[in-house]
């Protein structure tokens, strides 16, 4: 993609603080960080969001998540770690190439992933029911 921002890292168009790279993902920092050491994981092939990302590389994106997440425990002291994502506009996802921040966190930082309106979406036990057959995998 031309002119997609992380496709341009992935390609060294763009610098970019890099903390891991493998055949199928890159890690580099956030610019635009929520804490030190906040970090993004994207796959090298461009896929939009989830919904256009290969099982294979996901597994792969997770499996890197935690080995960063265990780096920023181990060096940079943190108490703890918020992964997120998101996929598609009405979810505020901004750029859309796949990506997963890490962010570390501390004991007593200001961040606040909780602070939206969450868990008020007002669902009745019965929409719960309905939803979950609608949702349910077997496996």
């Amino acid at each position: 993609m031309e002119e997609c921002l992380f496709c341009k890292i992935v390609n060294n168009e763009i610098p970019a603080y890099k903390i891991y790279e493998d055949d199928l993902v890159l890690a580099f920092l956030d610019i635009h960080p929520m804490s030190k050491g906040h970090t993004l994981i994207i796959p090298k092939k461009h896929a939009k969001d989830i919904f256009d990302l290969d099982e294979e590389t996901l597994k792969r994106i997770s499996s890197t998540a935690k080995k960063i997440a265990q780096k920023m425990k181990d060096s940079l002291a943190a108490d703890g770690v918020n992964l997120y994502h998101a996929s598609g506009a009405h979810a505020e996802q901004t750029v859309f190439h796949f990506h997963l921040h890490v962010v570390p966190r501390k004991k007593d930082d200001t961040i606040c992933f909780n602070c939206a309106v969450v868990g008020k979406g007002n669902v009745s036990q019965e929409e719960l029911k309905e939803t979950v057959d609608k949702l349910k995998i077997e496996g």
